[in-house]
């Protein structure tokens, strides 16, 4: 069983960006990303705060821009169009989620186009559906890369999705059919309203868990062999832990690593590479500009 150390092939794309960071610099260019977050979840605050911490390591300037869960939709707006604006800003996020009172697709949508590192802009979106060049949401974006990287072919190969949200099942089915190297499965998204779903799963190569279920994917789901890219990050009681809790993914990973070929860890295995692929696409975005 090969370990997908995630936080291993992060560290060596960031190497790669902070080449290519150096290398605008020099052309007076210092990549820009700026975060919005609505309100004080802490969950929130901590990704931020971590996403921060990375750009700033390989030389990518930040802006945390913090507002009131009160704050209305249309000075959230306003925000984001200053930022739209702002030329020392490649890359714009809008953390979520957002208060129940506002609209995460309007939001979404008032992002410059030339701007949306999280691949969340209708038209981001659109254009992946119809293979053309596009910002694609990080998350799927690190998942291709963990999968190039490890030296995993799944051209041919029949790849099995467990969840169809718009920022990693949808956009990563687009992703691995493409009709190109490094794409070309065959694709099956599950989701939660999927009877049988074991009948899938044990079909697949690949098999990618994103539906946000603690310990969803058990041993009998899985065949023997197959690789297991777990997305999911959730938080479970754990009274041996001293804040009371622990993170576990959507794979029962201790039963189910002895048929897998290669696993991710949870901790440690997709997530580092979502914030890694962000700043890739911040970093392409200034080289554009």
């Amino acid at each position: 069983m090969n370990l997908l150390d995630g936080e291993a092939i992060a560290a060596e794309v960031q190497k790669e960006l902070s080449e290519r960071v150096r290398k605008l610099s020099m052309n007076g260019v210092v990549p820009g990303l700026a975060a919005v977050l609505v309100g004080d979840d802490p969950a929130s605050g901590l990704y931020v705060g971590n996403k921060s911490k990375a750009a700033n390591s390989i030389g990518v300037y930040t802006e945390t821009h913090k507002m009131g869960a009160d704050t209305s939709t249309n000075t959230l707006l306003g925000t984001i169009k200053s930022l739209n604006q702002n030329a020392k800003i490649h890359g714009i996020i809008v953390q979520l989620p957002l208060p129940s009172h506002i609209n995460s697709d309007e939001v979404a949508a008032a992002i410059a186009l030339e701007k949306d590192v999280d691949g969340a802009h209708p038209t981001s979106m659109g254009r992946l559906a119809r293979g053309e060049e596009a910002f694609v949401p990080p998350t799927p974006l690190g998942i291709v890369e963990i999968l190039e990287r490890s030296n995993i072919q799944y051209d041919n190969g029949h790849i099995v999705i467990c969840g169809r949200s718009n920022l990693v099942g949808r956009p990563l089915s687009l992703l691995l059919q493409r009709k190109i190297t490094g794409g070309n499965a065959t694709v099956t998204v599950c989701h939660s309203k999927t009877v049988g779903l074991e009948q899938y799963t044990t079909q697949a190569d690949v098999l990618i868990a994103a539906m946000g279920r603690p310990n969803l994917i058990t041993k009998t789901m899985v065949k023997q062999d197959a690789v297991i890219i777990d997305v999911g990050t959730n938080r479970v009681p754990d009274s041996q832990k001293k804040q009371g809790y622990r993170f576990v993914g959507d794979v029962d990973f201790d039963n189910v690593r002895s048929l897998a070929s290669a696993i991710t860890p949870v901790p440690g295995g997709v997530g580092p590479m979502t914030v890694t692929m962000l700043l890739s696409n911040t970093v392409f975005a200034a080289e554009r500009s």
